[in-house]
């Protein structure tokens, strides 16, 4: 049974770089902006 899943093991893997190769490596989520605050109290210049 340790070899039919050794050579299963084996096959997920060829099977996974076939696909990156295929596809592209898996996408990676876009990373989460972080909000920048905003001083609002400064005066606004008029002109």
């Amino acid at each position: 049974m340790d070899y039919l899943e050794k050579m299963l093991e084996k096959l997920k893997e060829w099977a996974q770089k076939l696909i990156e190769t295929l596809l592209g490596p898996e996408v990676e989520p876009e990373p989460e902006l972080i909000p920048i605050p905003l001083n609002e109290r400064l005066p606004r210049r008029n002109r």
